[in-house]
């Protein structure tokens, strides 16, 4: 069962669209690290879950970021609460299947990254900025992919305005409208908690703005990365299947296979000439093995 299981896994992240795979990444950090504070819970050991937080989750502090680049990356997968990633997951699934839809699936993993960068970026530089946070400086960190999700759904909203989705109880809904929902929200929640995270949403709206202006210039610094991203690993390049193709080989004239056969048929009758006259040992490990094949047509 545990193999079947295994498998299917393997095949939904070796076949499985970008947009697939994004989302696979997110649920299963998800899982991995709710599994382990588990474990270190019951094992009476909850400093090493802090632990493992602090080394994924993107610090306000630059000097600590200094010590723990790789932050600005992992951060964007890292979530804890399950409605936190719920929704984050939603929301990439929809924008995300809009943004490649009309953008194109070659830049969404750009996309992605780059909005989390710019809402890392935005973060750490409000609360080394602005004197509010100078108390929380030293322990504040961030995580989740809210700035990156905003970003897509950003994006595809500043592509593609007038496009509506249904949502329950409201209707259809143009893009354009939820998209300044969800900034407006951010902007006047950042004062009432959670102002790190609110700060990253817009740090991540504000390159889902500028990226599509790139766009419309000929600029596509998403794709660049996309395709570094794919040249490192190839993890979010799909996988060809495996084709085989069977080829018919093209029948010979008959004038080509008529004079071919008469020259095997010629061949046979001296070897049998030659076998009645000395015997079979007489024949040569060459002629033993045309005989053979010839007796096998």
């Amino acid at each position: 069962m545990f193999q079947g299981i295994w498998n299917e896994i393997k095949r939904f992240f070796t076949h499985g669209s970008v947009l697939a795979r994004l989302i696979g990444i997110n649920v299963a950090v998800f899982i991995i690290v709710n599994l382990l504070s588990g474990i270190f819970y019951l094992a009476d050991t909850p400093r090493y879950t802090d632990y493992m937080i602090y080394n994924l989750s993107v610090p306000s502090s630059t000097e600590m970021l200094f010590y723990k680049p790789w932050t600005v990356i992992s951060y964007m997968f890292l979530h804890l609460n399950f409605f936190h990633i719920l929704f984050n997951m939603i929301l990439l699934y929809v924008g995300g299947r809009l943004f490649i839809d009309f953008i194109g699936k070659n830049r969404i993993i750009g996309t992605y990254i780059i909005g989390g960068v710019a809402g890392a970026f935005l973060y750490v530089a409000a609360f080394n900025v602005f004197p509010v946070f100078k108390n929380d400086l030293p322990l504040s960190v961030a995580m989740g992919a809210s700035a990156s999700v905003l970003s897509i759904f950003i994006a595809i909203a500043a592509y593609k305005p007038n496009v509506s989705i249904p949502l329950i109880l409201i209707g259809p809904v143009r893009l354009k409208y939820l998209a300044i929902v969800f900034i407006v929200v951010d902007l006047i929640s950042i004062h009432k908690g959670n102002a790190g995270g609110h700060i990253a949403h817009i740090g991540g709206a504000i390159w889902g703005l500028v990226y599509i202006g790139l766009l419309k210039k000929g600029l596509d610094p998403a794709k660049y990365v996309g395709n570094v991203v794919d040249s490192i690993g190839g993890f979010f390049s799909p996988k060809p299947r495996l084709k085989v193709h069977y080829y018919k080989p093209r029948p010979e004239p008959d004038d080509v296979y008529n004079k071919r056969k008469a020259e095997n048929q010629k061949q046979v009758d001296e070897i049998l000439d030659k076998i009645s006259k000395h015997g079979y040992d007489s024949l040569s490990q060459s002629e033993k093995e045309l005989l053979f094949k010839m007796s096998k047509k």
